[in-house]
């Protein structure tokens, strides 16, 4: 039986985590303690799971509760402090994406885990599913030869982009920006296709829809006198897992859920392009916009061989299909559709299949590298803080001066 301790009382630890250890894993996982800065969250996730011990240090937790792994689920920019106070105790980490927000805190990891001989996961779900495995199956099988270029595009609607612009995301120091918060899952996903490293970023980034764009702006949407015409507006109090977690919890650290998407402090991007060149020799075209009519992401890899397209979509008119298509054309003028049944699990399937693997207590074959540690959870971060640097600087950046001290 192994144990766990939570760290980090988010809706993602209750429903990645927290739950599934309680009601699917109880013969081979035990969550022995929660810790979070707002009690009020970490008692309705300790109600929800059979009375987890709550804690009111990190420290005490890992005293009395003495888990195997703690699970750090927190506001991004806290993930190293307790990887590595993880670490430093004696337990294995698994984290939340992104692993970390910047170079410094990449580097204070791997430091750690060569110093206590202790071990991270990043849990990059996106490769479990069944659509991302049978492309990254496709091209370990030489479907299209040797990859020169990748074209990606991941769109977020005005429903779920708008959200990063409500919550802790919004600054800069806490999530990185949507370039690492978000895009770590998207650059995992093709370093895990490819199996190559990024070497150098180059990037340009701005605010059109987001920010101080309007006057009509209030602090956030249940106190807005702009309600009734804001098409942003949500009322998330009607919700009773959001009032309960999030508006019942303010008095403890003033953290609002639905604060203003028009708010001077905002300061991370919503449109966003990236260049990618890899040590292979790839090239990677990426964008991210936050603002889209409908969401979803496309994606064409380009080899020796011919070319892959690929495409998936979470909202708008296409969200209902019941199969994802993967289109391969060769360089004879074939082309060959692979058909693959959508999963209806969280995240395209993903979730499920990283909790087997994570918390099941067997040992599963990997032959596909599925599982992701801290060098993949570093690969991933830097190509954001890359980008967040050449956008800053106007210059590229390379990847191995960011895991340099000097």
């Amino acid at each position: 039986m192994k144990r766990y301790a939570l760290v980090g009382a988010s809706s993602r630890a209750l429903g990645m985590y927290a739950r599934p250890i309680y009601e699917r894993f109880r013969d081979t996982a035990r969550l022995v303690g929660i810790y979070d800065v707002n009690p009020v969250r970490s008692r309705y996730i300790s109600r929800a799971c059979g009375d987890v011990p709550v804690f009111d240090s990190f420290e005490d937790m890992l005293r009395e509760a003495r888990p195997d792994c703690v699970i750090v689920t927190t506001v991004d920019r806290f993930h190293h402090e307790y990887i590595i106070r993880a670490l430093e105790a004696g337990c294995d980490a698994i984290t939340e994406k992104p692993m970390t927000v910047n170079d410094a805190n990449v580097r204070a990891i791997l430091a750690a885990e060569k110093r206590t001989g202790r071990k991270t996961i990043v849990t990059f779900n996106y490769r479990f599913g069944p659509y991302v495995t049978r492309v990254k199956e496709l091209l370990r099988d030489g479907a299209i030869g040797r990859v020169f270029s990748v074209d990606f595009e991941w769109i977020l609607d005005t429903r779920h982009g708008a959200d990063y612009f409500r919550r802790w995301h919004r600054r800069k120091e806490n999530s990185g920006g949507l370039l690492v918060h978000k895009a770590t899952h998207h650059f995992d996903m093709i370093n895990w296709w490819l199996e190559d490293e990024p070497q150098t970023v180059s990037a340009f980034g701005a605010r059109r829809i987001y920010g101080p764009t309007r006057p009509q702006r209030g602090e956030r949407c249940s106190t807005c006198e702009y309600a009734g015409v804001c098409e942003f507006y949500v009322d998330y109090r009607a919700d009773p897992f959001m009032k309960a977690f999030y508006f019942d919890a303010e008095g403890e650290d003033g953290y609002f859920r639905d604060r203003c998407v028009f708010a001077d402090e905002i300061d991370i991007e919503d449109t966003m392009a990236a260049s990618v060149k890899y040590k292979g020799g790839a090239l990677m075209s990426y964008s991210l916009n936050a603002h889209t009519p409908y969401e979803g992401w496309r994606a064409a890899l380009n080899g020796a061989g011919g070319r892959i397209e690929v495409e998936e979509y979470h909202s708008g008119h296409r969200a209902g299909e019941t199969s994802q298509y993967i289109t391969v054309f060769n360089r004879k003028g074939d082309k060959v559709i692979y058909d693959i049944r959508k999963d209806t699990g969280a995240h395209g399937g993903g979730d499920e299949r990283l909790q087997e693997r994570l918390f099941s207590g067997r040992t599963i074959p990997d032959p596909l590298g599925h599982m992701a540690d801290s060098w993949a959870g570093a690969m991933s971060v830097l190509i954001g803080v890359a980008a967040n640097r050449s956008i800053a600087t106007g210059q590229p950046v390379h990847i191995a001066d960011l895991l340099s001290d000097s």
